[in-house]
């Protein structure tokens, strides 16, 4: 799920920890304080502050804020963990838990992902920075036995609010850490990727995740019933987005409405990215995410590239590891689906880079001395420190689609080369190899023999690579195609082929590496869609999530090219209209062609590490 919506509390690092260490007491060595803060409007923020019992020194404050409840609720009631990871809480922080406005028991209205002002004009002129101002401000003055120093950090929407709170920031924050932020919900974050809709994500979302009236306490959960365990057959069923709501929402959701009322990248999205407010950023930054977060690896990327770039003054720093969304603190961090990375990476990670970072800037120890990016290069299992990322070495280079589906750095010779196949959105490709109802936390580097095997999936790949091939940062489609539809979606997938005699399950196994959905009404624009005329040829260009992977001598590069991936993306009807409200008559097959030709050749842009 997206942004799950379970208490923030309660997906600390519990996975793990029993095989860790041993399980420290929270109430033996904090005490619990709830309590109320007035925000320059007038409403009250509700908050809950755990500072540690030892009252022998002063503490640094640290933040997290969320709308996914603060639980366990009580002055008795305690958490089984507190912190990023126990480490935190035996070290020793004033933890600070808060739930944002209009959620359970926060006074005000919530809106999802509320605008920001680049100037706060009056008290009624609020939005989450001046939210996370005034908390941080009450804070400092009212708690006791504080040092005067407060970090902020959050996962996924509590990421968002992380960047926000960067935003024209309190003084005495002096430390964050977003982490798999959300920063441009529709340009590649949960809501859409080049505009195909993330349709398992969000209604597995949004089912769980509504409007409340405040303050109330979380109510007992009750898990959507989708009367099947197959989640291709319960959304094929359900046919048009808009039946969503008609079946099941009831209109009772303004944020899935709202999000089906806003298809393209108009002004509620554009004024709902953080991105162009982060400038002048003054605390120092820790930016986290995972290669292979299904939610918010983009708002990562995005995050750590806004700030480098706006506010060249931030001390910013960029860690990537082989993680899905939040794996850093909920797992170990040794695996992923099928696919080993040799150590518990995220243990290492809360050791040596998280905690550290925090202790410097707000305890004042030694400097860790953190890299601009450690990142972790998949396919080798190494951690990498680099001066920037991409790696300033990393060269472009083009993989050309060849005949009979080879792939290679030559470019064709071939004149009026294409090879074609049939879409048909009533017989989607699947996104996943078993049936799932969810978005299945290892589809990102998942074996993917079970698309290629059909007839509209169209499958290149390179002869054995003679050496080793690393790939660092993004990686760019540029396709020549045409259809005989009005709309289609192409779909491109970059995928590591393992020999045949690799060990156990991994032989011939082929992991995907980096996938992205791309809807071709928007070839040209995000925010006006033009239909295609049909048969003619047209480029799509796009740009797809940074890697940091070796393909190893002995492999094969392959990639492939479909039209759906369902239900990971919503249906295109393959005909130019309104997709939430298609009609059935409107989903027809398409016979879909990508060209490989000398002056029509399409390529996968990489950056090529020699």
């Amino acid at each position: 799920m997206i942004r799950p919506a379970l208490p923030f509390l309660l997906l600390c690092y519990a996975a793990y920890l029993p095989a860790q260490q041993a399980a420290f007491d929270v109430k033996s060595h904090y005490t619990k304080r709830q309590v109320r803060i007035a925000m320059r409007d007038g409403v009250k923020l509700f908050a809950i502050v755990y500072a540690p019992r030892d009252t022998s020194q002063k503490y640094p404050i640290l933040l997290t804020r969320t709308p996914y409840s603060v639980a366990p609720y009580g002055p008795d009631e305690f958490p089984h963990h507190l912190g990023p990871s126990q480490k935190f809480a035996e070290d020793g922080f004033i933890f600070v838990y808060q739930d944002v406005r209009g959620r359970y028991m926060s006074e005000g209205t919530f809106m999802d992902l509320r605008p920001e002002h680049d100037e706060a004009n009056g008290a009624a002129d609020i939005d989450e920075a001046t939210d996370t101002y005034d908390t941080i401000d009450w804070l400092v003055k009212n708690v006791p036995n504080n040092n005067g120093k407060v970090g902020l950090t959050g996962i996924s929407y509590p990421g968002f609010y992380t960047d926000c709170g960067l935003i024209h920031s309190h003084p005495a924050l002096v430390a964050a850490s977003p982490q798999a932020p959300v920063s441009d919900e529709y340009m590649g974050d949960d809501a859409f990727h080049n505009g195909a809709f993330m349709l398992v994500a969000n209604f597995s979302f949004f089912t769980g995740f509504g409007k409340q009236n405040n303050p109330t306490l979380p109510p007992a959960e009750k898990p959507f019933d989708y009367g099947t365990k197959d989640g291709y057959k319960f959304y094929l069923r359900m046919g048009n987005l808009d039946n969503a709501d008609k079946l099941y929402l009831h209109y009772q959701n303004p944020y899935w409405t709202d999000t089906m009322e806003h298809t393209t990248y108009d002004q509620f999205w554009q004024t709902r990215s953080v991105l162009p407010h982060l400038k002048s950023v003054t605390p120092a930054v820790l930016v986290v995410g995972g290669w292979f977060d299904a939610e918010d690896l983009s708002g990562t990327l995005k995050t750590f590239r806004a700030i480098d770039q706006q506010s060249p003054q931030t001390s910013d720093k960029l860690v990537m590891g082989p993680w899905a969304h939040g794996g850093w603190q909920r797992e170990s961090g040794e695996k992923l689906g099928d696919i080993a990375f040799g150590a518990k990476t995220a243990v290492f990670f809360q050791d040596e880079m998280e905690l550290p970072f925090f202790r410097h800037y707000l305890k004042d120890a030694p400097d860790p001395a953190l890299p601009k990016a450690y990142v972790f290069e998949t396919g080798k299992n190494v951690w990498r420190k680099l001066e920037q990322w991409p790696p300033a070495e990393a060269k472009p280079a083009r993989l050309y689609f060849h005949a009979n589906g080879e792939l290679s750095f030559n470019a064709p010779a071939d004149t009026k080369s294409y090879d074609e196949y049939i879409s048909d959105p009533n017989k989607p490709v699947s996104f996943y190899g078993k049936p799932t109802l969810d978005m299945a936390r290892d589809y990102m580097d998942a074996d993917q023999r079970f698309a290629g095997n059909r007839p509209d999936v169209l499958t290149y790949e390179t002869e054995p690579l003679a050496e080793d091939v690393t790939i660092a940062g993004p990686i760019s489609p540029a396709l020549f195609v045409s259809t005989t539809g009005t709309d289609s979606d192409f779909d491109v997938k970059v995928i590591d082929m393992y020999p045949e005699d690799a060990p156990g399950v991994l032989a011939g196994y082929e992991q995907l590496v980096r996938g992205e959905p791309f809807r071709g009404k928007f070839r040209k624009s995000f925010e006006h869609p033009e239909g295609f005329s049909p048969g003619a040829v047209q480029q799509i260009h796009f740009t797809m999530p940074d890697v940091y992977h070796c393909f190893q001598k002995g492999h094969r590069i392959m990639i492939q090219v479909q039209s759906s991936w369902f239900p990971l993306t919503d249906r295109n009807p393959q005909t130019f209209t309104n997709i939430p409200s298609a009609k059935p008559e409107d989903f027809v097959k398409a016979t879909e062609r990508v060209y490989r030709s000398a002056g029509a050749a399409s390529f996968i842009e990489v950056n090529v590490l020699r």
